[in-house]
């Protein structure tokens, strides 16, 4: 069962079983320009306790147009460290990792962070 989304902003999040859910309007082509984002939103709008345990993350990049220059590699990296010390304690606890890059109907970052087992 997921909770209310909070947040009004470009970031938005809610507690899922196991995890959470957090949505990001908008795609910059700087993958450094969400951590700080990201980071700040948990530390002021949405605080959570971290949670012991391996996790299974699943980050979609929603496009409009033409594919955006910007590495996925790069955008899970900065994602990544923006959720540790808030929903996990640390990356080395993910123990999965999906990553994909989609056209959608709005430019738009989604990433469930849920705990295995």
């Amino acid at each position: 069962m997921a909770g209310e989304w909070t947040g009004r902003g470009k970031v938005r999040a809610r507690e899922i079983a196991g995890g959470a859910e957090i949505a990001i309007d908008g795609i910059t082509t700087q993958a450094r320009y969400y951590k700080p984002l990201v980071y700040e939103f948990f530390r002021k709008d949405f605080q959570i306790r971290p949670r012991h345990g391996e996790f299974e993350v699943e980050l979609i990049m929603e496009y409009i147009g033409e594919v955006p220059r910007l590495d996925l590699d790069n955008l899970a990296k900065a994602l990544l460290d923006a959720l540790k010390g808030h929903v996990f304690f640390d990356d080395s606890q993910i123990a999965k990792l999906h990553c994909e890059r989609i056209a959608g109907e709005r430019e738009r970052i989604t990433i469930k962070a849920v705990k295995r087992g």
